[in-house]
Parts: C-alpha cells; structure tokens; sequence
C-alpha cells in the first residue's frame, strides 16, 4: 500500500474501500471480504447507514484495530457544535471503537462552521486523529481555512476521468490539504470502461481500465475510494501497485475532462434544499 502523508504527520492509505450504497445487510460480508483481501481502510458515512455494519465487520475480523483507517462523516442535519457532538459520539457507538483516524463535514451546507469547531475540539481531545471536508469547492474550502485555526487534513471530492479537478486540486496543494477522490469509476456511466483512451493505457501496462483509473488517481498524489461487493473486482482494484502512469499518460487523459459532475451541482438551488431535509433515520 502507498500513503499519502497528511499535513498533521498523518498518513492516508492511498486506497480505501467505500461502503456507499452497500446495502446493511451485505455490508458485514462485504468490509469482511475487503478486508481480507488486504484493505486497511474503510470510508464511511452516518448517511449510509451501515455504520454498525462496518463496526461489526471491523470486530469479527479480529485485525488490531490500530491496523484498520476508519473514516466517516457528519452528514447536514447533524451540522452545528452541538449537534455534531452528538452525532459523532453515535457514529463512534455505530463502529464500536473509541476514536476515528478521519472525520470529516460530508457538505457545504448547514452550520458547517460549528461543526468544524467540533472537529477541532474532538482532534485535540484525541478522538480523531485527522479531521477535514467534503466536497467542498475551492471557494468554500479556502473561506473555512482562513477563518480557523487547524487547516483540514483531507478535502474528499469527486474526482473522475470525466471531472479531473485539476483546479481544485492544485489549490489544496497550495493550502497543504491533501485531495481524496470518491466516485473515480463515475459508476460506469457513459461507457467509461470503454473509452478509447483508458483502453490504450490499459493495453500498454496490461490492467484493466478501472485498474488504470486508480492508478491515475493515486500517480496524482490523490488518495482513491472504490467500492465492490464482488470480492474478484475488489482485489482488482487493490493490484494496482506494481505499476505507474506516465507524464504522458495522465497528459493523454485530459481531454476526456468534460469539466463537470455528471452527479451533482453544489450551486444548484434544489441541491442545497434536498441536503438540508431533515432525516428522521438520522
């Protein structure tokens, strides 16, 4: 495994294994599966229910708990100082541990602020190891940084063939936020295990086009998440580090940018509304 070093000492494994969408009734099998195949961390949310699930997986699969990067994130409805306490003390009963190695703000919405404020507190009472955002845009990220005494260790973002973020990256470069990407794989769409490009790369180093993807992400010092329940396609994902892309091949990559998230627009009024619904599982 690679790391990607974190501006607290830190070190974020280079690829995590994602629970989103994973239904709570085959998230035990499936963390269980990642884990034995030789995952080490596990990225998480209170939005995707399974916390407890993955907490179970983690005890069953008797690895020191130490050896395991557990991550989760506070999601809108719990935003603000208080709240966000709250929440992170049941995200720690979900998981059945005493401290999380990353937690992060899930969105730009809500009191993100008093939630930071939380994050903070949490980190220096040592229940976090490394705090931080996610998907927030440049704008947002650099506002929060300025006005706050800790720097977020990680900014989690969509980051995708179709939507490279090169801006966004270079800018938490500048600001010592490391850069971890959910969604590289864009969920398949738009063929883009097909795409001529990916294809040709992937022919040359003799991988697969997912494999040349995460490969890609992590040749630009981003740290990946990818998700399976297969445990074939997740053991694929994971054999991706005996090679390296070239200058080249990320240079050749680059027009298959389209600029944009074919998911989600964060300006996008109905967005913002829909992110602040409360949620009575929550």
């Amino acid at each position: 495994m690679e790391y990607i070093k974190l501006n607290n000492g830190e070190k974020l494994p280079a690829l995590s294994f994602g629970v989103y969408e994973i239904e709570k009734d085959e998230t035990t099998e499936a963390v269980l599966k990642a884990l034995n195949v030789g995952y080490r961390s596990i990225d998480n949310a209170q939005v995707y229910y399974n916390e407890k699930e993955v907490g179970d997986a983690v005890k069953q699969s008797e690895i020191p708990r130490e050896d395991i990067f557990l991550t989760s994130k506070n999601w809108v409805t719990n935003a603000g100082y208080d709240k966000t306490i709250k929440a992170f003390n049941k995200t720690l009963e979900n998981l059945q541990t005493d401290y999380l190695d990353l937690f992060l703000i899930h969105q730009p919405f809500g009191d993100y602020y008093g939630s930071y404020r939380a994050l903070q507190d949490l980190q220096k009472e040592g229940k976090i190891i490394s705090i931080g955002v996610s998907n927030f845009n440049p704008d947002r990220l650099v506002d929060l940084i300025l006005n706050n005494d800790i720097v977020p260790q990680v900014n989690q973002v969509e980051t995708t063939p179709y939507f490279q973020q090169f801006e966004a990256s270079e800018i938490m470069k500048e600001y010592g936020v490391a850069h971890q990407a959910w969604g590289p794989f864009s969920e398949g769409m738009d063929n883009i295990f097909e795409n001529p490009i990916l294809l040709k790369i992937s022919e040359k180093y003799s991988k697969s086009t997912a494999q040349v993807i995460l490969r890609w992400i992590i040749d630009r010092n981003i740290a990946g998440i990818c998700r399976s329940v297969k445990e074939e396609r997740m053991k694929q994902n994971l054999d991706i580090f005996d090679f390296k892309l070239s200058k080249e091949d990320i240079e050749e990559i680059k027009p298959i940018d389209r600029g944009e998230s074919p998911f989600v627009d964060y300006t996008d009024l109905e967005t913002v509304i829909e992110f602040n619904e409360e949620d009575e599982e929550l």
